[in-house]
Formats: structure tokens, sequence, C-alpha cells
């Protein structure tokens, strides 16, 4: 059925596209795209088969997102909640990879055990604090089950964390580590490697950007693009407008108009040989002719900042969490529907 509503609102997955899929199921697997035929006939498959059930797959799943994923909307109120949510339960909604140290001692310990329990656990937190190696003072001091495994604990959700652990770990940011915590039983140093889950502060250094360019077609070659480039550098420095100059000649729809700004950009945005070059440039010095996927290209960084992107982080994983939340339920809405359009296609 589903097949079927797919086929009648036109979606339809190109040989390029699903060889591009394949290739990257070969790639994940470590295996050359022309070697998965003959490794899938050893378990059996044939490879004309596999291929038509991922083109099946990649149908079904554009089906799904034009149907259900792009049509599911989340409200400000929504983000909002979920945001403080997350906030006022930050401990229970993630979870950690943790690590610890246990300094033990024996039951019905005396006084003078814990103390040497106490000087030895501190001792190692000064090591620590030094700067040496968590795992490495793990197998040379705790008296933990999993010492020669550096004390790694494992992920652990925060609502399964223990008692003992729970308001401590929920002051501490990835990386940390905590003073030593008196038990019953001794004395445990805790380290937060890594938190799924809420977000935590985020700062991220920023670019803002103006560039030229200028892309190699039918008509304009390698050499006549660059030259265009070449001859705008030469007018810039000789005293001539970046921003007319851009308007005029700049190929990049989404810039030329703003005379080449491209505004404050985020880590990752460009691709690798254009970041490559922004990343390294002094500010306020003009790059030379240089070339990426999209054509020639001048840039110019005139600001860099760092900048606190909590805020936008934990906007977008409420957007995905509450998109998450509602996407089983519209899916059996639209299962649901999709059954019933044919059932009176069937009848009519």
């Amino acid at each position: 059925i589903q097949m079927q509503r797919a086929s009648r609102i036109g979606i339809q997955i190109s040989d390029q596209m699903l060889n591009g899929a394949i290739a990257e199921v070969a790639r994940s697997n470590n295996i050359a795209f022309e070697d998965l035929p003959p490794l899938l006939a050893q378990d059996g498959i044939n490879y004309a088969e596999y291929r038509r059930d991922m083109r099946k797959q990649m149908i079904l799943e554009q089906l799904k997102r034009f149907d259900v994923i792009n049509r599911i909307s989340v409200s400000p109120r929504e983000i909002e909640s979920c945001i403080a949510d997350l906030e006022d339960n930050a401990v229970v909604n993630s979870n950690y990879h943790l690590s610890h140290i246990f300094i033990s001692v024996p039951s019905s310990a005396t006084n003078e055990q814990f103390s040497t329990a106490a000087r030895e656990a501190g001792e190692v937190y000064d090591q620590l604090t030094a700067g040496a190696d968590f795992g490495s003072l793990a197998i040379r001091h705790s008296n933990g089950d999993t010492a020669l495994e550096g004390g790694s604990l494992g992920w652990r959700p925060g609502d399964q964390l223990p008692t003992l652990f729970f308001d401590v770990v929920g002051e501490m940011q990835s990386g940390e580590f905590s003073q030593p915590i008196r038990a019953i039983s001794g004395y445990h140093i805790v380290k937060v490697n890594e938190i799924q889950g809420v977000v935590q502060k985020s700062e991220i250094e920023q670019m803002r950007i103006r560039h030229i360019l200028v892309t190699p077609d039918q008509i304009i070659d390698e050499e006549t693009a660059k030259g265009r480039l070449d001859d705008a550098l030469e007018q810039i420095r000789d005293g001539g407008d970046f921003a007319e100059i851009a308007k005029l000649l700049s190929d990049d729809p989404g810039s030329a108009n703003n005379g080449g700004e491209m505004g404050w950009t985020n880590p990752g945005e460009f691709v690798p040989e254009f970041e490559e070059i922004a990343k390294t440039a002094d500010i306020g010095v003009m790059s030379v002719p240089f070339r990426s996927r999209f054509g020639w290209h001048i840039l110019e960084v005139l600001e860099r900042r760092v900048y606190d992107n909590t805020t936008d982080l934990k906007t977008s994983n409420c957007v995905q969490r509450v998109r998450n939340g509602k996407l089983n339920n519209e899916t059996e809405l639209w299962v649901r529907r999709i059954r019933d359009e044919a059932f009176v296609e069937t009848r009519i």
C-alpha cells in the first residue's frame, strides 16, 4: 500500500542514489563496493534482490519523510516546556559515562583505618589535580571491581546513579572529577568522562566572513574564473569597494546582494577547502584566489568571536526530542490513513 502511494506521488530512487547508499553500507563495513556482491552471495543473498530491497527501503523512507516527518510541527511553547523539564531534572534526563577510584576500609573500620584511607584518597586527588591520568591511578590504587579497566563504570542512566554520586555528578561537567567522597565502605573519587542528554554550557568560535565566488562553466573556463578574481583582488587592494565588486562579480546568490557578506558563521558550515583558508586567515587580510568544489573564491575574515551557543543547542535538542516523541503516534495514524484510503479505492 505504501509503495503504491509512493508511486502515485512520484517518489523515485535513481541508480546513482541507490549506488551511493550501497557504497555507504560497504564503506561502513570496511568493504570495497565491488567486493559486496560476492560477499553477499557467500551468505546466500542475491545482489539484484539486495538492490531491490534497498531501493524499496529508501523509497519508503522518503515517503515517510514526505508524509510524516516533514509535517510534524514543534511549537515555541513545546520547546520552552522541554527545556524547562530538562533543566529541572538535568541528572535524571541524562546519561553519564563514569569512572571511579575506590579506596576501601574493612567492615567495622576504626577511625584510624578511615584516616589512613582518607590520606590515600587525598594523595590520589592531589595527583589528579596535578594532571595525572585517572585510569592509571585507578589501576594502582582502586579497590573497586573495575580497577583494572581504569575504574570505568560505563554508561549509567541518571536515574540509576548510586545515591552517593547523584548530587555530586549533577554539579559536574564532562572531564571533571570529584573530591574524595566518604561512604560507609571507604572513599570514592568519581570522574565524569562524558554526558549525553542535557546540553551543558557550550561555546564556539564564530567568524564573520565576506567572499566572492566565480564558478567555471561552459563559457568561463578555470583560468578565466581565477583571472577574474586576480583582477578583483588587485582592484580591492588599490582601494576598490569590496561590496560593489562582489555584487557585480560573485556567483554566490546567498551573499552577492549583501556585498559578499556571509554574516556570523559556525564551525563546520563550509566545505573543508573554504573552512581551512578561513580558519588560518588573518583578520582584515584578503586571501589569494583558491579553489573549492563550488569554484574560485577570495575571502576576508572581518571578525572572530567566542559565542555561547548553549541555548541554540538546547533548542535544537528539544526540537528533536519533541519531534521524536510525536513520530510513533503520527506514523501509526499515517499507516492507518493509507490503509483506509486503499480500502475506499478498492470498494469504489
